[in-house]
């Protein structure tokens, strides 16, 4: 009965398996799918049940247009903001809502452990909309909700299950159509605007987005700011004394002047007085209290700031001890523990660390704290060490960030610092003067954390009412100094304090500004801005400021959490937001002159950039190669931009032209000493002639903005243009036996002669050493394949008499069979013997007999 079967979908294969051998006890069998699945019998809320456990992968789906948006040039970008959105599936090699969807067949009872936020309560409803509401099992759906993957944890998660919350997983689909269309709407316009006009611009895509143009414009203010600072003169006076053989310098109560006139008459005062006289000695215990609960958001901080990774890094870093059950889940923004959590427990798991065992020991035997109260926001709580490691164990980087973790939590139960503070205030010349020592009393949490120790600093003895002689008078110089790059962690403080991003998405929105070149992570981790970042935000000031201003992202985060809550309706939001934006871009492409008048002034025209290269096949004047990202050809007469492969180096081919369009060809070699090299027509490349070449080559995806155009084309090798020696059907040998393509002669790989598969990685080493190897227009009798003509070098030739000129199949000629290589695939050839097939003859053509061939290898595709 479907009633006593349970399905349970977890969000990582890890975390799958860690359920499944807490409920089974480790008593359970596992078979590969999509992604593992495990199965096991037990008990479901008081029944005897068959378990079935599996998970999926991050996202199922991702939000995407339709086919008929997809296209740069035959789509305006206004039309985006009212164009219907589709989910696709995010990964579709991995066929995760087929797999769902058979293992789901005939359970009645649906238990998601997805992560518990947002996102993951979008992923529950994924899989929902994967496995369906089945009438004859009348399934039902329950939530799981666990910090972390203890034991502990996942039975409590199971003695609690509750419902699925819609709202929270359509605050997340809002997000995701609101940030598709004003992301991809801007993108599109700005690229195509810019990338027409401009050759050194070192970007593929002139990106926007809600989140991520906020996080950059923080980063040029601050450069602004440094750019725009005048330095300043100031003075100060240092009086110094010597106490008991120590030399101590006073601070001066007015800190710094900046009249020179004036800071020489308070010197002056000073110098004819001469003695010091103690007026006021004040000491007082204080305190420095021990940190709250650790979120995400501190953790980035830190782990930029003292550990050296970058955000991205360290959240990645944190999930894989999340999913390898070192530490609770990454993604809180709480700092505080809810009253139940057990502090004993979680201490007592640390006592045989070798590091911080010892520490730990004496904590739990004179009595740990409570927490600091920090603030829950009610997700999860903060991020907890659950079990003891070692170096070994996690290896460098893990073990740095799952030390800091300990040593922060162990830090939270320990005791205060505890130090006295002792003023001394001086007066000389009727100008005050103080100094400052420190003395601790309690380490506390700075043994653990010594990083946060007081500096201590021991003063001489003085009393109130003593006279003390003056041993000098220095007047300092110094010059005010502009404030510093903004680090990752001030970035980070920023955002938060603004409502830019997620604890989920802050690191994303961080790497997004350094992969797309607008900021260069230096030395410190400092965020310095590129031309091409400060260009792209003076442009949005002086057009739109609100377009780079933090104010509209954060009303866009405050009406999605308003829908999470049930509060507010998704559609509305969502129409209401866009309704926004859509405006902001009207006005922006009217006003796109004043944005142009920046990038003129930093980047140059097309045609003052790049080397001349090829001609093209309208004007036949020769066109310029610009290498810079995105890489592209230029017509200055037609004023034409054809985008080229954006890796590889680009060569002509020989002043051969394509019997099409009359363009040049051109040889993209890609880099590696296995990357293939093909021929291409720029004109073809950017407009492929022939309907049907749907899996354009360097076809990529940015996020979910779909295809983008730029540097995905037609190469000759998926050309099938019955009569060019350069086309597939002249130059493509046989089937693929590892996906869908063809394997194509490279053209220019000379002595190392091999084939290439034109869609996967796939090669195939020819006969090395050979003078010429070419395609000919016969096909083999047995297994259709073209026949290659080989001209061996005289030296080294396999054939009888010396003689140097062969032709025959590779896959059914003994000899050429015998002298071919595959590399990077499972299957290619059968026996490998070396077969002694007619040699010789000028057309001699040898055979295998009887041999068995593989039914993929026969030439297919035409």
């Amino acid at each position: 009965m479907a009633s006593n079967r349970v399905f349970m979908v977890a969000e990582k294969p890890s975390i799958a398996l860690s359920i499944a051998s807490v409920l089974s006890h480790g008593q359970m069998s596992t078979r590969r799918g999509s992604t593992e699945v495990h199965e096991f019998e037990g008990k479901f809320l008081g029944v005897h049940v068959h378990f079935k456990v599996t998970s999926v992968i991050g996202h199922v789906f991702s939000v995407d247009f339709p086919e008929k948006y997809q296209n740069w040039t035959l789509t305006d970008p206004l039309d985006l903001f009212q164009a219907p959105v589709l989910k696709t599936e995010a990964n579709p090699k991995a066929h995760m809502r087929k797999h769902l969807s058979q293992e789901a067949r005939g359970y009645g009872n649906l238990v998601l452990w997805l992560d518990c936020d947002r996102e993951g309560e979008n992923i529950c409803f994924e899989v929902i909309d994967c496995i369906g509401h089945s009438n004859e099992t009348r399934r039902k759906i329950y939530r799981a909700r666990f910090s972390s993957v203890t034991e502990k944890d996942i039975l409590k998660a199971m003695d609690n299950l509750v419902e699925p919350n819609k709202d929270e997983a359509l605050s997340v689909d809002a997000r995701q159509e609101i940030e598709l269309k004003v992301g991809v709407a801007f993108t599109r316009f700005q690229t195509h605007f810019f990338q027409g006009k401009y050759g050194n611009l070192d970007a593929r895509v002139i990106s926007y987005g809600p989140c991520q143009t906020p996080t950059l414009g923080f980063c040029v203010q601050r450069y602004l700011q440094i750019n725009t600072f005048k330095p300043e003169k100031f003075w100060v006076i240092r009086p110094y004394i010597i106490q008991k053989g120590y030399e101590l310098q006073l601070e001066w109560e007015r800190n710094k002047l900046f009249d020179f006139d004036v800071a020489v008459m308070f010197q002056k005062l000073v110098m004819e007085d001469g003695m010091l006289v103690v007026t006021e000695i004040v000491e007082k215990q204080e305190s420095k209290s021990r940190p709250s609960g650790l979120n995400t958001v501190n953790l980035l901080k830190v782990a930029s700031s003292a550990l050296g990774f970058g955000p991205q890094m360290a959240m990645q870093v944190a999930e894989r001890l999340y999913t390898q059950g070192f530490i609770s889940y990454p993604r809180t923004e709480s700092t505080a523990y809810p009253s139940s959590f057990d502090f004993r427990g979680t201490l007592g798991a640390q006592v045989n660390n070798p590091t911080w065992g010892d520490y730990v020991q004496r904590l739990l035997a004179d009595g740990y704290q409570k927490p600091r109260s920090g603030t829950d926001v009610g997700d999860h709580p903060p991020v907890t060490p659950l079990r003891s490691a070692t170096e070994d164990m996690l290896g460098n980087d893990a073990w740095r960030l799952y030390e800091y973790i300990c040593k922060h939590f162990i830090g939270t139960v320990s005791p205060d610092c505890k130090y006295i503070r002792t003023k001394v205030d001086f007066s000389i010349g009727g100008e005050s003067f103080h100094c400052v020592g420190q003395r601790v009393l309690v380490k506390g949490f700075t043994s653990i954390m010594p990083w946060l120790a007081i500096n201590e600093k021991n003063l001489p003895q003085f009393t109130k009412g003593e006279k003390l002689e003056v041993s000098k008078v220095d007047l300092h110089e110094g010059l005010t100094s502009p404030p510093d790059y903004l680090s990752e962690s001030e970035l980070i403080s920023l955002m938060e304090k603004n409502g830019i991003g997620t604890d989920a998405s802050i690191s994303v929105h961080i790497n997004n500004i350094c992969e797309r070149n607008y900021v260069q992570v230096q030395a410190g981790r400092k965020l310095v801005p590129t031309a091409l970042g400060i260009t792209l935000i003076r442009g949005y000031q002086c057009i739109d400021p609100d377009l780079c201003l933090p104010d509209i992202r954060s009303f866009i985060e405050q009406q999605i959490t308003l829908v999470a809550k049930g509060q507010a309706d998704h559609f509305r939001v969502v129409q209401h937001v866009l309704q926004q934006f859509m405006q902001k871009y009207s006005y922006f492409v009217k006003q796109i002159e004043n944005m142009d008048a920046l990038f003129e002034a930093q980047f140059s025209p097309l045609a003052d950039s790049g080397r001349v290269l090829s001609k093209c096949g309208k004007c036949l004047r020769y066109m310029k190669h610009i290498s810079s990202q995105p890489s592209r050809l230029y017509c200055n007469t037609c004023e034409e931009v054809y985008y080229l492969p954006q890796k590889g180096s680009i060569k002509l081919y020989k002043e051969i032209t394509c019997p099409l369009d009359n363009f040049e060809l051109l040889i993209c070699s890609m880099p590696g000493p296995d990357g293939k090299s093909f021929s291409l027509c720029p004109y073809c490349y950017n407009s492929p002639p022939f309907e049907g070449i749907d899996t354009l080559f360097g076809a990529v995806k940015s996020g979910p903005s779909g295809k983008l155009g730029k540097g995905a084309g037609m190469p000759c090798f998926l050309c099938p243009h019955p009569t060019c020696r350069h086309s597939l059907i002249a130059q493509g040998v046989c089937a693929c036996p590892e996906c869908s393509g063809t394997l194509v002669l490279d053209p220019v790989s000379a002595p190392k002669w091999r084939l290439c598969c034109n869609m996967c990685n796939f090669l195939v080493l020819l006969p090395q050493g050979a003078h010429q190897i070419s395609t000919t227009r016969e096909r083999c009798p047995d297994c259709d394949s073209t026949i290659l003509e080989v001209d061996f070098n005289k030296k080294t030739t396999p054939l009888e008499n010396g003689e140097t000129l062969y032709t025959g199949c590779i896959l059914c000629d003994e000899l050429l069979h015998s002298l071919v290589e595959m590399k990077y695939g499972k299957s290619f050839f059968g026996s490998r013997g070396r077969g002694r097939g007619r040699r010789g003859g000028h057309r001699g053509r040898g055979r295998a007999t009887g041999k068995k061939v593989d039914p993929r290898m026969s030439f297919r595709d035409f």
